[in-house]
């Protein structure tokens, strides 16, 4: 199977002059002492519509003919796909449907519609839009247009890979967060092409990882089941194209946990004010969960940057509970007046502070004149978790399991 290649990558890059944004490289210094040296992030979170995908939609839909265009096109997406693909159409005057699946994020949902797109919601997951999708261009007549497996999608987002060289042209290590397989497929072929001694990983979410299963078997191989908070990345089975892209081109997929991802969130958030989605942070999940694992200079991609808040308050929450900001505890003390004044000060003394407290005189496991304080603390990190409940241990309350 043909390859996409430098020069077409380049045309691609010339197409888009003045249609995406040339996305800063951040360095990221509280990442470099685990590496060994330095970390850049390549921000494509503050792209147009939020993430590198209307980079390859616009170079798709450029590409068809006037009778093409006069007949629309069709797209299916979780989101950010959604968005270039509305985004590239309103710029082509060309009419625009898109399917996302029913619990698609509401701002991607309404930023779709608001680049002029006709949305449809149908299906629990991608792959019942996506053939809902290809249904509706047969039915009609619009064309499909694929979120990874075709040349012009893999060629626009290989111009983030020529973007990388021209700004850090030392880099010796690519993260490319990786569900479909475009984007690193893409970012490989322009990268290897210019420094074939660059070393190109692929991350995907644990939960949600196609590439590892089907690199194994030599083909694409669909997953049973996925179930994960990167809901950009959550592609159950790689295209034909992308497959044969990332099995010649990548040198290594590596997975991440859903602590991992949380974690990644909330490093961008507070570390560089960036707000990042969990698919797009999957690079920096990779580099938190894979110490030295990377050679530098390395430069990890930030893929997008479009999340529900109401996920991000959670994902804040889940990542501050995986780095040991939050402490659980549920304390056996004796039921009497003044107890729960007694912890509550030892707490603060301890630099603790309390989010949340239960009290109750009922839970099972209780003896008679005893009541079970459940509470929640905000921590400095996992050292200062581990002092809390110690001292709270010698101070003669009885920690919980």
């Amino acid at each position: 199977m043909q390859l996409v290649s430098v020069d077409r990558i380049r045309r691609a890059e010339k197409l888009l002059e003045g249609v995406v944004r040339r996305t800063p490289m951040e360095h990221a210094r509280d990442l470099e002492k685990s590496h060994g040296g330095p970390v850049s992030l390549k921000c494509e979170n503050l792209q147009r519509t939020g993430s590198f995908k209307i980079r390859g939609a616009y170079t798709r839909l450029h590409a068809l003919s006037e009778e093409e265009r006069a007949r629309g096109v069709v797209a299916a997406s979780a989101g950010n796909h959604a968005q270039g693909v509305a985004l590239a159409a309103s710029l082509l005057g060309i009419k625009a449907t898109v399917f996302m699946p029913e619990r698609a994020p509401l701002p991607k949902l309404a930023a779709t519609k608001a680049y002029g797109a006709e949305v449809h919601l149908h299906g629990a997951v991608l792959e019942e839009a996506l053939a809902e999708a290809v249904a509706f261009g047969e039915r009609t007549g619009a064309v499909f247009i694929h979120p990874f497996d075709h040349p012009d999608i893999i060629a626009g987002q290989g111009t983030v890979g020529l973007e990388i060289v021209e700004q850090l042209p030392e880099v010796a290590t690519v993260l490319v967060s990786t569900g479909g397989g475009g984007l690193v497929g893409g970012v490989a072929s322009a990268v290897k092409a210019l420094r074939p001694g660059v070393r190109l990983v692929g991350v995907q979410a644990e939960a949600a990882a196609a590439f590892p299963p089907s690199l194994a078997a030599g083909e694409p191989v669909r997953l049973a089941n996925m179930q994960t908070m990167a809901d950009g990345i959550a592609v159950g089975r790689p295209g034909p194209l992308t497959f044969a892209h990332v099995s010649e081109l990548v040198d290594d997929v590596v997975t991440v946990s859903e602590e991992g991802l949380s974690r990644a969130v909330l490093n961008c958030l507070e570390r560089r004010k960036l707000v990042v989605e969990p698919a797009g942070a999957a690079a920096v999940a990779a580099l938190l969960e894979h110490p030295g694992a990377f050679e530098p200079p390395v430069v990890a991609v930030l893929s997008g940057g479009n999340v529900d808040p109401l996920l991000l308050l959670q994902i804040i929450q889940h990542g501050m509970t995986a780095a040991g900001r939050y402490l659980y505890l549920r304390l056996c003390v004796p039921d009497r007046p003044g107890s729960l004044a007694g912890v509550l000060t030892r707490v603060s003394e301890l630099g603790a502070n309390v989010i949340d407290i239960e009290h109750s005189r009922i839970a099972g496991r209780l003896a008679i004149g005893e009541v079970e304080i459940a509470l929640k603390l905000e921590t400095r990190g996992p050292a200062h978790c581990e002092e809390v409940t110690e001292e709270l241990q010698r101070a003669g309350y009885t920690v919980m399991p």
